[in-house]
């Protein structure tokens, strides 16, 4: 600024008028007293454009990863510092996180600016209020990508914050959620602040007044907290949880998470939360896990006992051995007409016999299906042995990986050996000692029978009930297979007969 001002001082009062002597006497070139004298305010400069030797091949990865997020659940796509993260963790990439951005930046700028809301910063006493959200995303569950509903439950004075996934977002999960997160807060918020959803809200009227469902206001007056809700459609008002929401999206499900079932899936969700705990939330010195402690004596106080979370009813066995739980079928271990009470939570469904449980199955949302278990048929098998190979309980532990090849073997072996019906009541009396010692334990000791070439159901039961190492003497059981004899034939009887032929 100050050089074009001399210049056009020195064209205006000074000897070296021409463009030439400007440029002369100030060492610039021409262009540049030509820009001056045109306009006493510099045009902008363009950046330089530097080189970038510690991104080297990255770039093109970077360019991968946004490219695949095209194809990602939209809350579940890479931010420029978890791209940075995985560069230099998978590529060794020693580039600084500012250039990464700006990188990501450049190659974003094709895909369209995104939206930014601003929210107004609010402070918080411990242990004042808490906000729960849902939301979803997908996972790997046995090698299957599915969607699960995750609450997240949020304090907003100490940060730290509870997440766990169930199959559906139902008023039971809901509640079973929130429950799980005062456990692990180790007490109740004075306040929780929610969305108008269907679990808690039957009907939004006029202002900050709700219809509220039985239900939730029978759980809300068992753990004693206020609650309140947002404005329709303002789901900033709860911005804490929905922050949060977004960090552990970025941070642990980016990129799809797998696991072996759903069970695993809530371990490592709840792992994940005590490891933010030694992270720090804004410009506070202090960990989250430390602010979780400070604020843990200012929590309401955990109730004696849980809210009655279980959905009770009272259903009849009918002649296949199942009760309607729901729309859908269980099985059941007992006589048909025999009256069960069926206890539904979440996730499980169990049904018992007066104060004795009897059979639990993990709930189905669908419609119109039969969930069988085929050992609470097995009484019922050993008096019709001739149903077990169309049985649909039996089709559903091939297709769950329950019902190994090896147990096929051993059934082909017993009707070789005792016949039919006989060889099925046999492997029907080895799924009952399964059921008393593990199915594990069974199948090791039926695969240790079939490599030793026993197929009697006697050796079987004598391999199941050893401890796990064997005694020495048990290695030589092979020799066992020389009692071993095919069915006598009749020619046999030949060979009593003198040598000149029959008499």
């Amino acid at each position: 600024m100050e050089l074009f001002e001399s210049i056009r001082r020195e064209h205006r009062f000074g000897e070296a008028g021409s463009i030439r002597g400007l440029a002369r006497k100030f060492g610039v070139h021409r262009r540049m007293v030509r820009q001056a004298l045109q306009s006493a305010i510099p045009p902008e400069r363009k950046a330089a454009a530097r080189p970038r030797p510690k991104l080297g091949t990255a770039a093109g990865q970077v360019r991968a990863i946004l490219v695949a997020d095209l194809g990602a659940p939209r809350k579940q796509r890479h931010t420029a510092h978890r791209i940075w993260v995985r560069l230099r963790e998978e590529e060794g990439c020693t580039a600084a996180e500012s250039t990464v951005r700006q990188l990501v930046r450049q190659q974003r700028a094709q895909l369209g600016a995104e939206r930014r809301e601003t929210y107004v910063p609010q402070s918080y006493a411990w242990g004042a209020e808490g906000q729960v959200d849902w939301y979803e995303a997908e996972v790997e569950i046995a090698g299957e990508r599915v969607t699960r509903q995750f609450l997240s439950l949020r304090s907003m004075a100490s940060a730290g914050a509870f997440h766990t996934s169930f199959e559906r977002a139902t008023q039971q999960a809901f509640l079973e959620g929130q429950e799980a997160g005062f456990g692990y807060f180790g007490g109740v918020f004075a306040r929780l602040r929610y969305d108008n959803l269907a679990s808690a809200v039957k009907k939004v009227l006029r202002g900050y007044e709700r219809e509220l469902t039985e239900r939730f206001i029978a759980f809300r007056s068992h753990w004693g907290f206020a609650a309140e809700f947002c404005n329709p459609a303002r789901g900033n008002e709860k911005g804490g949880v929905e922050g949060e929401v977004g960090r552990f999206r970025r941070n642990h499900l980016v990129p799809v998470p797998s696991f072996a079932s759903d069970a695993e899936l809530n371990a490592w969700l709840l792992e994940c939360c005590r490891k933010d705990q030694g992270r720090r939330a804004g410009e506070r010195a202090m960990t989250v896990g430390e602010a979780m402690e400070l604020e843990r004596p200012h929590l309401l106080p955990l109730a004696v006992e849980g809210f009655p979370l279980l959905e009770p009813s009272w259903v009849r066995v009918d002649g296949k051995g199942c009760v309607k739980v729901k729309g859908n079928w269980y099985s059941a271990p007992l006589a048909a007409g025999a009256e069960v009470r069926a206890a539904v939570s979440a996730v499980r469904v169990g049904l018992y016999a007066g104060d004795r449980l009897v059979a639990e199955h993990r709930r189905c949302y669908e419609h119109g299906r039969q969930i069988l278990e085929l050992e609470h048929y097995l009484d019922v098998l050993w008096r019709k042995p001739g149903a077990l190979a169309g049985a649909t309980a039996l089709a559903q532990w091939r297709e769950q990986g329950r019902w190994p090849a090896s147990y096929d073997r051993l059934w082909r072996c017993f009707e070789q050996r005792l016949g039919k019906a006989a060889g099925t009541r046999a492997l029907v009396e080895l799924l009952e000692l399964g059921r008393r010692v593990g199915h594990g334990r069974l199948r090791e000791a039926i695969e240790q029978a079939l490599e030793l070439g026993l197929s009697d159901p006697a050796a079987v039961w004598h391999l199941a009930g050893q401890p796990a190492v064997a005694p020495p003497a048990l290695s030589e059981a092979g020799r066992w297979a020389r009692y071993e004899r095919p069915l006598p034939s009749v020619a046999e009887y030949d060979q009593l007969l003198p040598a000149g032929g029959a008499q």
